[in-house]
């Protein structure tokens, strides 16, 4: 199974770019991040005509999250389906070929002094919940998308002009890492022990160019699963070009999935 986590930052903007990535790539499932689109607007039928259906959870302008899969997605779930009033459409999990995949959309948590940041930090808490109530270590599963957390600073093009930012602060990565003890394995690191690979290039300046980057978009696989990724790149031609994302596709490759 050839899987893909991509924020797009709006299907109704990129949805050429959409459609000419799933030709070239032919991904079986890609987790779409910030689709900015209600359910209702959402392009079912120009994915259907490309091959692929999709299980989606949008919302007006901001945040939206969905599964595109060349199979009929299974058992789908929208929401973190705990307790805490929320409105924001940030995950959707849904069977594939045996394969759970869970698509997030972790808040950006804005700055430090934001009321967005422990929100932040308290909706990683709600994730990890989330597993614990919907699977387990033996899950044949995969938690993927935009997490906006840095693993560490082999994530980072210049840990010190980054140091207590947003995406890098301590905070942040040992909430990662208490989702990753649930029992997921980050398979890009897997690949790519030596870091200095981003998914995430800032629009202002030419950030892109220059490689000055982010990795924020992550494939977490529980370890059964990780053990059959052959491989996991990161499709940089994507961010390339006019009315680009933010963001490029991560890309892993499962065997006998």
């Amino acid at each position: 199974m050839k899987l893909a986590t991509w924020n797009l930052n709006s299907i109704r903007a990129r949805q050429a770019r959409l459609s000419a990535w799933l030709a070239a790539a032919q991904p079986d499932v890609l987790c779409l991040q910030e689709t900015k689109i209600t359910d209702d607007e959402f392009p079912h039928d120009a994915l259907r005509a490309a091959g692929y259906h999709a299980a989606t959870f949008g919302q007006r302008s901001y945040n939206g999250v969905a599964i595109l899969a060349r199979e009929p997605p299974a058992d789908i779930a929208r929401g973190l389906g705990d307790a805490e009033p929320d409105d924001e459409a940030r995950i959707i999990a849904a069977t594939v070929r045996g394969l759970r995949v869970v698509c997030v959309y972790v808040p950006n948590g804005q700055d430090l002094a934001s009321d967005r940041f422990p929100y932040k930090l308290a909706w990683f808490g709600r994730l990890r919940r989330y597993l614990e109530r919907t699977a387990t270590p033996d899950t044949p599963l995969v938690v993927c998308g935009d997490m906006n957390v840095t693993a560490d600073d082999r994530d980072v093009w210049s840990p010190e002009k980054w140091a207590g930012h947003i995406h890098c602060t301590p905070e942040e990565r040992a909430a990662l890492a208490n989702l990753a003890a649930f029992g997921l394995v980050d398979v890009f690191r897997a690949h790519h022990p030596d870091g200095g690979v981003y998914s995430w290039w800032d629009y202002r300046g030419v950030s892109f160019f220059k490689n000055q980057g982010l990795r924020i978009d992550h494939v977490l696989a529980t370890r059964a699963i990780a053990a059959r990724c052959t491989a996991c790149t990161i499709d940089r031609d994507a961010r390339k070009g006019q009315d680009a994302s933010d963001h490029a596709p991560v890309v892993a490759t499962f065997a006998d999935v």
